[in-house]
Formats: structure tokens, C-alpha cells, sequence
């Protein structure tokens, strides 16, 4: 085999290694030796006995005790005296309910009186309704026929003569004259004839000449 020449520099180099190489080792060590690392334990609360918090609330009554959270705080008793006296208590059974109003609590107790309003809330007087007055109905206009004349058959019919302008009609009963005007009746003294415009019949009175 052959030998390795090392220089200077070179001896100086693997020695500075190794001493860094060694130290790396011994904090890898130290660390799984040790194990994981724990937080520092909290300290424990002071806890104080009943008998030294009865003290310190007995100290000065206006203080407040420094007690645990849910523990009742022992008070003073300040005179009070627990003894029941049943005088007392009957006395205040005895009292019997006076008062200037109604009993609520009595059945037979008169009637609350109620003021009576001095004017209704409501007008006295109402005003009519104005009564629906339907207007006339037109006038149906006057028949312009004139009955100036008739004829009479043998067998007893009347014949009626109408004028209407310068149209002169010859109409017996149930005939229709312009189209508009119904023969009802014919008599000497008049005619009976009925405006189918309008269903109005009038008489016609015979007009002398």
C-alpha cells in the first residue's frame, strides 16, 4: 500500500475536522440522554384553612373574606334573634282588610260605579241622506198624423183618412201607416193609433175641415 503524504495544511485541516466531528457526536448524545423537554411545573395554589378564613372575615365586619368561589360567606349576626313568637304572627293573621274601594276578594261586594259620559262621543243630530229623485221620463212626442175623414163598407168596417204633410194614407184597423203607426180602432169621432217607436197610443180626434 502506498503512504499518503499529507502537508501542513492538510494535517491541520483533518485535525480541525475531527474536533468539530466529535463535538457534533457529543450534543447528539446529550440530546437522546436527556429525552423530550418538559415545561416547568406551575406552582400549587395556597389554600388557606375554614379556621384562618373565619379569622380574617371576623377581623373587621365591613371586610369582605377572601373565600374559594361557591363557598357561602359567613355574616355577622348582628342581633338577630331567631326565636318564632306566635303573638306576633296571630296578631298579623287578625287584620282584617278595610279599604275605601271595592273588595276584589269579595263576591258579595258592591259593584264598581262607573261615571256617566255628559255627551255622547256621536253627532246629535244626523243629516239626511238626500234622497234619490229619478228624473221624468221624457214625454213621447205627439203623433203627427190628423184624422180628417173614414169611410164605411158594406159588411159595417170603418176605413180611417190620415194626413201626414202633404201624404194622405187610407188605413183600416191593424194596418201600419209610414211604416211607424198602428190603426188600433176607428170611430167616428176619432182614432185610436199607437206609435210603435215609442209604444204610446194616442186618439186622434176628427178634424173639421
Amino acid at each position: 500500500m502506498a503512504a499518503i503524504k499529507l502537508g501542513t495544511d492538510n494535517k491541520r485541516n483533518v485535525i480541525i475536522f475531527g474536533v468539530l466531528l466529535a463535538i457534533v457526536a457529543y450534543l447528539a448524545i446529550s440530546q437522546l440522554m436527556s429525552g423530550p423537554s418538559r415545561p416547568p411545573a406551575a406552582p400549587a395554589p395556597q389554600t388557606t384553612t375554614p379556621r384562618q378564613r373565619t379569622r380574617a372575615g371576623s377581623s373587621t365586619p365591613n371586610s369582605t373574606p377572601n373565600s374559594i368561589p361557591g363557598e357561602a360567606h359567613k355574616l355577622p349576626s348582628m342581633g338577630l334573634d331567631p326565636t318564632l313568637h306566635l303573638e306576633r304572627l296571630a296578631a298579623s293573621e287578625s287584620i282584617v282588610y278595610e279599604g275605601t274601594g271595592r273588595n276584589i276578594f269579595s263576591m258579595d261586594s258592591t259593584p264598581m260605579r262607573i261615571e256617566q259620559a255628559l255627551a255622547s262621543a256621536r253627532p246629535s243630530q244626523r243629516t239626511a241622506a238626500p234622497v234619490y229623485t229619478p228624473p221624468p221620463a221624457p214625454r213621447p212626442p205627439s203623433i203627427p198624423l190628423h184624422y180628417f175623414g173614414y169611410s164605411v163598407a158594406k159588411d159595417g168596417t170603418h176605413r180611417a183618412f190620415l194626413l201626414k204633410g202633404e201624404d194622405i194614407f187610407d188605413a183600416g184597423v191593424g194596418e201600419i201607416v209610414d211604416h211607424r203607426f198602428k190603426i188600433i180602432s176607428i170611430a167616428p169621432t176619432g182614432v185610436q193609433v199607437t206609435d210603435l217607436g215609442y209604444n204610446n197610443t194616442q186618439t186622434l180626434p176628427l178634424e173639421s175641415n
